[in-house]
């Protein structure tokens, strides 16, 4: 898979993990795109380790767990970057 589309495939997980996380989030549109390219990597390692890698890149399987991989990353960054009252 190409840079360009591994960057694509990032910011549509990203997109989506950030319509699915509640609440306001930080970060603009290119912490979106690497938030889902990491995650989209979380999400395959998670795959693996519960027995079910993902072996097609542009799957469904891949895409649910780069999505589900992106909103745990989210939902760390977010907890990181809270300030504290």
């Amino acid at each position: 898979m190409s840079i360009l589309s591994w960057i694509i495939f990032g910011l549509i997980a990203g997109a989506i993990a950030k319509a699915l996380h509640p609440g306001k989030d930080p970060g603009g549109w290119i912490i979106t795109i690497i938030i889902g390219i990491v995650g989209a990597l979380l999400g395959g390692w998670i795959s693996t380790l519960l027995g079910t890698p993902v072996t097609d890149n542009w799957s469904l399987k891949g895409f649910l767990f780069a999505v589900g991989g992106a909103v745990i990353l989210l939902w760390i960054y977010a907890m990181a970057t809270r300030r504290r009252s």
